[in-house]
């Protein structure tokens, strides 16, 4: 079965991922829906009543759930059209004061769980597919306060370069989106809710499904990265031209 695998696939942009899929790749009829909580991808599941949905939890900054996945990956031998690895998460904080395993979880699920996800699936990719990996606007200049964070996506979005080139030959194109601020449970799991930071609280939201929507179109286009709002692609141009430790003294959360 033509199949797609969205890993953070139970709640914000991953779960938008779903409808983009079904409406811009109807030969799509089996999802692989990737995230720690059982219930809650069940429940997103049965709003699709009409596709093959399989939901798969795994907590993906434990190494056993590679194995895990790689199992279900031979016994069922999918044909995987679109790889959307969602899952991720950032933490606002002052690095010295920080939580030493939310640190390095953070570099565990946004890079370690994405690079191996991508590896598992390549040799079940058909040609003339995708791969998007989420990473972010604070991928462009590092970001005080998520200085860890920032770190990832840097990686996130240079792996993406690399892997696009190296996988042109067999029609794979590999997008890095990279969204600003969204209106999602990311920024509560960050510790960063309205009211908090000044930065966060005047810069414009961008809504999720816009995200999803623009970001496959983009890859189909076989774009390299994706951007949405005019105000964001200045500011990655900005980040082109200007030194980051200038643009740093704007840019702490």
């Amino acid at each position: 079965m033509v199949t797609a695998v969205i890993t953070g696939a139970s709640s914000g942009l991953g779960k938008e991922y779903i409808n983009a899929i079904i409406a811009q790749y109807p030969s799509v009829d089996a999802f692989w829906l990737v995230a720690r909580r059982k219930e809650v991808l069940k429940e997103v599941a049965q709003e699709h009543p009409d596709k093959t949905i399989a939901t798969i939890s795994l907590d993906l900054s434990k190494a056993e759930s590679y194995d895990l996945f790689e199992k279900l990956l031979k016994e069922n031998n999918p044909e995987i059209k679109v790889l959307i690895n969602n899952a991720g998460y950032g933490k606002c904080t002052d690095f010295f004061s920080s939580n030493r395993a939310q640190q390095t979880g953070m570099v565990d699920l946004n890079c370690r769980a994405l690079t191996a996800m991508t590896r598992l699936c390549l040799p079940y990719m058909l040609d003339n597919s995708l791969v998007l990996n989420i990473s972010s606007i604070a991928s462009f200049v590092p970001t005080p306060r998520m200085s860890v964070y920032s770190a990832t996506k840097a990686y996130v979005t240079a792996l993406s370069r690399a892997l696009r080139d190296e996988l042109r030959p067999r029609g794979i194109n590999v997008t890095a989106v990279c969204p600003g601020p969204m209106d999602t449970d990311f920024w509560n799991v960050a510790n960063v809710p309205e009211g908090k930071s000044r930065l966060i609280d005047r810069l414009p939201r961008v809504d999720p499904k816009a995200v999803a929507v623009g970001s496959l179109r983009a890859a189909k286009r076989g774009k390299a990265l994706y951007t949405k709002s005019l105000f964001y692609k200045f500011y990655r141009l900005l980040a082109k031209l200007l030194p980051h430790g200038f643009l740093m003294e704007f840019t702490e959360i």
